[in-house]
């Protein structure tokens, strides 16, 4: 197990109250649940990062690929709908 550090929080009685009866109600320590809600917060906001990472990694390729025009998409799913087997959209310059 990683070593632990502790550490002190000054709470709101209100938000410790609350704390202590969420905490309750699943059946954990308060302490057990700040901890699993701060690691919870943490892994989000690592998530949310990698997300906007991807997300502009995606723009970046787009831009420099190009991207489909959506009435050729809608064209092109139409088409397989119907039973056809149409060429896939061509990819058009992504206006900046």
């Amino acid at each position: 197990m990683p070593p632990t550090i502790a550490t002190s929080l000054k709470l709101p009685a209100e938000l410790k109250a609350a704390i202590d009866e969420d905490a309750r109600k699943q059946g954990l320590s308060s302490h057990a649940y700040m901890v699993k809600t701060l690691a919870d917060a943490a892994e989000r906001a690592r998530l949310r990062e990698q997300f906007t990472q991807d997300a502009l990694a995606a723009e970046q390729d787009m831009l420099a690929r190009g991207g489909y025009d959506l009435a050729d998409v809608r064209a092109h799913f139409e088409a397989r709908a119907r039973g056809e087997r149409p060429e896939r959209p061509l990819l058009r310059p992504v206006p900046r």
